[in-house]
């Protein structure tokens, strides 16, 4: 099949691996999903160390289950990629423990503690269904079944970080405070979440020509804006000065975008961004604490003369 018959074609769940792809798209959606999974990755590590410092059972277990649960659309996302036959799973995990593996800004961000968790489990997680449930109408047939999977889960997700900042905000005086400088100092990330503006994406067209993409980022950002703009303020917090917000004659919103620390946010996007190096090292260190794992796995294989379930990282 030629490029411009996958472009007649696109829609909605319409190629599959039964078909034979142009060497762009096969590329091009590689790198889309590649990018997906390693972002479920990289927060799932990022939000890990809090299982511990949770203040009850009760979200200790949730929190587990929500860390566990990306883990697994990691993997999910790592095979639907791997079925468009550009790169296999091994080495996607190895480029995202070297660095060359690219993520999501948001994940390169250090969090210090317990209260900047509804900012990833609301408010990120909450952008990323906007974006995830358009992409249960792309034109790969796995990675839109992978997402029915991803956005059942992640809407519990959602609600769980609502849960909890609903509850920081109605309680003492101190929680609300450190929750309001908490989300001051991760909105104007969670803004940038969606990618460069339309103007600055390179990516975004030729993505869309052939289906893999349903809306383009300043539409998604601008949506997300008028769905968690009345959320925030109906949870008591203020929407800082910057980024200036403008709210049109109809009520929708949009971000002053020359506001946002793009340089910071492509510098981000290249991997060279000093807290989200750390984030790399510590991925790496988890991926080689886990590999006698797989020596063993494969050792078992080889002696059995057969296959055996890959180990999950």
């Amino acid at each position: 099949m030629d490029l411009d018959t996958v472009k007649e074609r696109a829609g909605p769940r319409e190629f599959s691996p039964a078909d034979d792809l142009p060497e762009e798209y096969r590329k091009a959606a590689t790198r889309m999903i590649e990018f997906h999974a390693n972002s479920e990755i990289m927060g799932a590590y990022l939000e890990r160390p809090f299982i511990r410092q949770a203040p009850s059972i009760d979200r200790k277990l949730a929190f587990s289950a929500k860390v566990q649960d990306e883990i697994g659309h990691g993997q999910l996302l790592y095979r639907a990629a791997e079925s468009l036959g550009v790169k296999t799973r091994e080495e996607m995990l190895d480029d995202l423990a070297n660095g060359d593996g690219k993520f999501l800004n948001c994940f390169h961000y250090p969090m210090a503690d317990w209260v900047e968790t509804p900012m990833i489990a609301f408010f990120v997680d909450g952008a990323a269904m906007r974006r995830q449930a358009t992409l249960r109408r792309t034109s790969w047939e796995p990675y839109a079944h992978a997402m029915d999977k991803v956005c059942f889960e992640e809407g519990f997700h959602v609600k769980h970080g609502e849960d909890i900042l609903k509850e920081l905000m109605t309680g003492s005086r101190k929680e609300q405070q450190m929750t309001q400088k908490a989300f001051e100092e991760w909105w104007p990330r969670i803004i940038q979440f969606f990618g460069p503006t339309d103007d600055k994406s390179t990516h975004h067209d030729f993505a869309a020509s052939v289906g893999l993409k349903q809306q383009s980022n300043d539409a998604l950002r601008n949506a997300f804006l008028d769905q968690y703009i009345p959320k925030a303020r109906k949870y008591g917090l203020e929407i800082p000065d910057e980024p200036r917000i403008r709210e049109r004659d109809d009520g929708t919103y949009e971000v002053e975008e020359g506001d946002l620390d793009w340089d910071e946010f492509f510098t981000i996007a290249k991997n060279d961004y000093e807290p989200g190096l750390g984030q790399i090292d510590g991925r790496k260190r988890a991926q080689e604490a886990v590999q006698w794992v797989r020596d063993a796995i494969e050792g078992d294989a080889t002696a059995a003369g057969g296959h055996a379930p890959q180990a999950a990282d």
